[in-house]
């Protein structure tokens, strides 16, 4: 994917929208099915011009649509934006691959080394000798 200003601006209005609890609840309901506002409203203890402005920045991130059906406008949702954001992320996701890889390298490493010191500290316990030099007097 080539990245572009108006990518960009896709973006970053996709990822403001995302950025909101409520709307992600939204969107998480509308994956389910299209729903009218009201349907929508219903488990939110928020009003119904609240969930209107929620649904409009939505739908200027391009995130759902709205339809017309007689008095009712059942909303929609959109997956381009979402699949646009996830192409992005995919960019970064080798970078991440690669820092847990060596993540879990070191630790394995470490956890290897662990195991050896024990066995010496507890050698030096049962004999009474430690690595320190004692002080002469």
């Amino acid at each position: 994917m080539r990245y572009t200003q108006a990518l960009s601006d896709h973006l970053d209005a996709t990822f403001a929208a995302l950025a909101d609890p409520t709307r992600r609840a939204i969107l998480a309901r509308l994956s389910t099915g299209e729903a009218s506002v009201t349907e929508l409203a219903g488990p939110f203890a928020i009003s119904q011009p609240a969930i209107s402005k929620h649904l409009m920045v939505l739908e200027r991130a391009g995130l759902i649509t709205r339809g017309r059906d007689a008095q009712r406008r059942p909303c929609r949702i959109e997956g381009k934006p979402l699949a646009d954001a996830s192409a992005w992320l995919d960019g970064y996701r080798a970078i991440w691959d690669g820092n847990f890889r060596r993540l879990d390298t070191l630790l394995q490493q470490m956890q290897e080394q662990t195991p050896a010191k024990r066995v010496k500290r507890a050698t030096h316990r049962t004999t009474g000798t430690t690595d320190r030099k004692r002080p002469r007097r």
